[in-house]
Order: structure tokens, then C-alpha cells, then sequence
């Protein structure tokens, strides 16, 4: 059986992790907005959603990022919370791509499907940057143990 190259390999497990983080995302979206229904105004509501969503997916995706795409064995508490910290300030960029292009689409379109669809699309344009964000200024030392 033929290995693929390390550079496809890598890609096809980060899309796969960015789908699963989105699947996290949008599941805790979800979650919220069913929780809200009623009790806050449509658009508070999403935003409540969008925040809780976001901070799901991002910590799915940095346990995963961490080990498995940038083979990054660093412990400790020092350790984590510098790259976690790192992490999370690359994802602000990001999230500001994802959050307007899912915003824009729902105010548009005024529906689930709408919403998601820009969701969807904010994610993946947001995923593609922030790996070239996290290869450059977060795991600039992966395997190194802290």
C-alpha cells in the first residue's frame, strides 16, 4: 500500500478536523439557539450562539491541531497557555471572517439554512488562514517538550 505524501496527508487531516470542529460548532449553535428561543431577541441570541459555538470548536480544534497536524508534545501548564493563548489570538483574525460572513448571510437570507450556509463558508476560508497563522507564529517549535 502507497503512503501519501506528508503534505497531502497533513491537509486531508486538517480538513477533516476543521470539519469536525465545525460539526462542534455548529452543534453547540444549536444547542444555544434552542435554549434561547423565546428568551432573547433573534439576533442576541445568535450572537450568544456564535460565541459559545466558536469557544467549542476552538478548543476541539487546538487539542487537535496540537498533536496531530503540528506534532507539538510540549507540556505543562506554561507551555499550554502560551500556545493556547497564541492560538486563540490567530483564531481572533479568523474569527472575525467566519462571524461576519455567518452574520451577513442569516441577515440576508433570515433563515437556518442561510446561517449556516454562511457559517459553513466563513469556517472554511477562516480554517485555510489560520493554519498559515498557526504554522508561522504558534507551533514554531513543535516536538519540543516544555
Amino acid at each position: 500500500m502507497t503512503r501519501l505524501p506528508a503534505p497531502l496527508a497533513t491537509g486531508l487531516l486538517y480538513a477533516a478536523f476543521a470539519v469536525l470542529a465545525t460539526i462542534a460548532n455548529l452543534g453547540t449553535q444549536r444547542l444555544v439557539l434552542a435554549g434561547t428561543e423565546g428568551a432573547l431577541p433573534p439576533a442576541q441570541a445568535l450572537i450568544l450562539a456564535m460565541f459559545f459555538g466558536t469557544a467549542a470548536g476552538l478548543i476541539l480544534k487546538y487539542i487537535l491541531d496540537k498533536r496531530w497536524i503540528f506534532h507539538d508534545t510540549s507540556r505543562g501548564l506554561a507551555a499550554h497557555s502560551r500556545r493556547f493563548g497564541l492560538y486563540t489570538v490567530m483564531g481572533l483574525v479568523t474569527t472575525l471572517i467566519f462571524w461576519v460572513t455567518e452574520y451577513t448571510f442569516w441577515h440576508f437570507g433570515q433563515t437556518d439554512t442561510a446561517r449556516e450556509a454562511g457559517a459553513i463558508l466563513g469556517l472554511a476560508i477562516g480554517y485555510v488562514v489560520k493554519y498559515s497563522l498557526d504554522r508561522r507564529y504558534v507551533f514554531t517549535t513543535t516536538g519540543q517538550t516544555a
